[in-house]
């Protein structure tokens, strides 16, 4: 008989999160209940546990209760991209059920997200389509200290995971010079990426370009504040990228105000952002609605790394490509119901 998994996406879709191909090879492996788009009925539910050697939820709700009921669980996998509070975290350890996050699955989409957003506002692309909508437009002039070329550009990184990693992979290419700060990781991870780490301070004074790329904790709210967007040299272009939670906003909107830097966001305190938010009219900000990793077949990664990590459990390896629950750093994840990317969020300061 095959090892049953729970398959209950919803919110998300089935074509969002498997190829057809991966589809298949999950199929051919398991047995899978429901594995249908729309929430899954509890009956079903209830009838599967059982027998599960695997729940895959956008929100899993496990307690321990919950793990009673299912005595050959051995992992639990969200989709949503971050490690939710409906998890009794204590109990999953205590029983030996990894907890693992979608995480790692965004951070191609969103990595290519943040470039093409670094490129746009190092050029001023934006700018200057609305510049030609009303015949403002600057033929063959140099933006002198607004823009910049990347090729040899300085670039901070606020936090060294997966989307940090994955966008260093690309802006290798063009010769910059990366450091980051990062109090989570290894001096060995940054140093096989080509990455210097330094203090935060140190990193937003040198920065031509600042990616915010953090998960947010319980430690680092506001952290991007009025004392260290000061630190930050005129023109400077910010990249919001993983959470609104590490800036400050009044502070960032009123830095913004000012229009000494520049910025690029996708992410937001209030989503959807209210029609009348002052933001909404400032020259000098590249505003995305959280769509970094909304693109076609943007997500499937997930579903990619999902059976490789189901098929590796089955043969008893360790290995995981998904981001496996730390009961160390869990508990300092601030938030960690918010569902989202980062992408993108793997349990550390840095790790999105």
């Amino acid at each position: 008989m095959k090892p049953s998994v729970i398959l209950d996406p919803h919110w998300r879709r089935i074509s969002e999160l498997f190829s057809p191909a991966d589809r298949a090879r999950l199929d051919a492996r398991f047995e899978v209940v429901w594995g249908k788009d729309g929430k899954i009925p509890q009956k079903i539910l209830s009838e599967a546990l059982p027998r599960a050697t695997a729940l895959v939820a956008a929100t899993p709700v496990v307690d321990r209760a919950m793990l009673g009921s299912a005595p050959r669980l051995r992992a639990v996998i969200e989709v949503s991209g971050g490690f939710p509070d409906t998890i009794d975290y204590a109990a999953c350890f205590e029983r030996g059920v990894e907890v693992l996050s979608s995480s790692p699955g965004f951070r191609e989409s969103v990595a290519e997200m943040g470039l093409a957003m670094i490129l746009a506002g190092a050029r001023g692309l934006c700018r200057e389509h609305e510049a030609f909508r009303t015949g403002r437009e600057a033929w063959i002039e140099d933006r002198a200290g607004v823009d910049f070329t990347l090729h040899g550009a300085k670039v901070g990184f606020v936090g060294f995971g997966q989307i940090a990693r994955e966008m260093t992979r690309h802006l290798v290419s063009f010769d910059c010079q990366i450091r980051a700060y990062d109090p989570w990781i290894a001096k060995e991870v940054a140093k096989d990426h080509g990455v210097g780490l330094c203090g935060l301070d140190e990193l937003l004074a040198w920065s031509r370009c600042v990616v915010i790329a953090a998960v947010p904790t319980y430690g680092n709210s506001g952290l991007i504040d009025s004392s260290r967007l000061a630190l930050l040299r005129d023109n400077t272009f910010l990249l919001l990228l993983s959470r609104a939670h590490l800036v400050n906003w009044s502070d960032l909107m009123a830095e913004l105000r000012v229009g000494r830097i520049t910025a690029a966001i996708d992410v937001f305190p209030d989503e959807p952002l209210p029609a009348d938010d002052p933001i909404r009219d400032l020259p000098n900000v590249i505003l995305s609605p959280h769509r970094a990793a909304a693109v076609e077949g943007g997500r499937r990664l997930i579903g990619r790394m999902l059976v490789d990590d189901l098929e590796a459990i089955l043969a008893g390896s360790p290995l995981r490509r998904l981001s496996r629950a730390d009961p160390g750093k869990v508990g300092s994840i601030a938030g960690v119901g918010d569902a989202g990317k980062v992408a993108e969020i793997v349990g550390g300061h840095g790790s999105t």
